[in-house]
């Protein structure tokens, strides 16, 4: 008889211990400045996470587990990415929207890789992060060399005959975009009369702009981050500058504006058509202005990279991540609010598009009349 009460409260035990793994929490992550010069950019990230778990939840959780989400802070800086990471690994983490920076990207994913952690960036566009990864990255956004491609040869085509400043601010991400633009402007015929680097977090660029003034330049590429390109640009214009400043999709915050003022009315740059007009955003965006929040940059992107995930998820009956990052691979088609997208074999986003934008009176936005 103590055999058979013995036997029957292990059965209890065991059957109580598979309920509460069935329904044990899922964590995930997202990773990028939430402190620093681009916590403008890293709000995107912790709005569109905390919106897309919410979201996710309510409708059931992911194979019915609940996720619990958890925020990393890398500042944009690599090795602070890398402890991050590691943070996260020990926490059993095992998918994470992040990070922004490509520089914070790279290193992170290799310590993902090894914790056998799934890694979708909304924002990394450096080539680099996918074609020197491993099994486990992903993106949501497009690549430099395609974003490069496009501000080169508009650079080459609308000025012909003038002189062009390349500047980069040595990052993976700035001087990554900023070599590829060059070497698509070159290739289309227009070779740079400046081609520069600066030191991210300095105030006072003085010394580069006189050079840029005094060597009658009339375009200045910027690849990099705002409150950089936005110091730069206020202080040419201070100077007596009209060169036209030209940059990539981390400008996509009004903070720029916030930073350069009146000088930033027609400063353009390149990003992905605009997430908020996409037709199957439109309920979310509503949903986030409800609230309180413009999800402006990458906080659609952001919260796409968890519907990535959890439709891989529901596809696969698992959320082992490499069975997710396989199914992701294959080329399967997913609902996004950003509309129906596929990933290749290395983890990037097939076809991927860059259009311009341009700003005015506080804001930007989308100018198909920029070709």
């Amino acid at each position: 008889m103590k055999k058979l009460v013995l036997a029957g409260l292990a059965i209890s035990f065991a059957a109580a211990l598979s309920v509460s793994s069935a329904l044990a929490d899922i964590a995930v992550a997202t990773a990028g400045p939430i402190t620093g010069s681009l916590a403008a950019l890293g709000e995107q990230y912790k709005q569109g996470a905390t919106m897309a778990v919410n979201d996710i939840n309510k409708a059931g959780g992911v194979n019915g587990q609940m996720l619990k989400l958890e925020i990393g802070d890398d500042a944009c800086d690599p090795k602070q990415a890398t402890a991050v990471a590691q943070q996260f690994a020990q926490k059993g983490v095992t998918f994470v929207a992040g990070h922004l920076c490509s520089g914070s990207s790279i290193p992170a994913s290799k310590v993902y890789a090894e914790a056998g952690i799934l890694q979708i960036t909304p924002a990394s566009t450096n080539p680099k992060f996918t074609d020197e990864g491993d099994w486990n990255v992903a993106r949501v956004c497009g690549r430099d060399d395609a974003q490069g491609l496009v501000a080169g040869n508009f650079l080459a085509k609308h000025f012909a005959g003038k002189k062009v400043a390349i500047i980069d601010d040595k990052s993976a991400y700035g001087k990554g975009l900023a070599d590829a633009t060059n070497a698509a402007m070159v290739a289309a015929g227009l070779k740079p009369a400046i081609v520069e680097s600066i030191n991210a977090g300095e105030k006072d660029y003085s010394a580069l702009v006189s050079k840029l003034k005094d060597g009658g330049i009339d375009a200045v590429y910027m690849g990099g981050y705002h409150p950089e390109g936005a110091l730069i640009l206020k202080q040419l214009r201070e100077q007596g500058s009209k060169a036209q400043m030209l940059s990539g999709d981390s400008m996509n915050n009004k903070e720029f504006w916030t930073i350069a003022g009146d000088a930033a009315d027609g400063m353009i740059f390149t990003f992905a058509p605009e997430p908020r007009n996409a037709p199957e955003a439109k309920e979310l965006v509503a949903k986030f202005k409800a609230a309180g929040y413009d999800p402006e940059g990458y906080t659609l992107n952001t919260y796409v990279a968890f519907q990535m995930y959890a439709q891989a998820a529901a596809a696969t009956k698992s959320t082992d991540p490499k069975t997710l990052s396989t199914w992701l691979r294959a080329g399967n088609e997913m609902k996004t609010v950003l509309g129906p997208i596929k990933l290749d074999k290395k983890g990037d986003l097939v076809g991927a598009k860059y259009v311009w934008y341009v700003f005015h009176k506080g804001d930007y936005a989308e100018d198909d009349s920029i070709q």
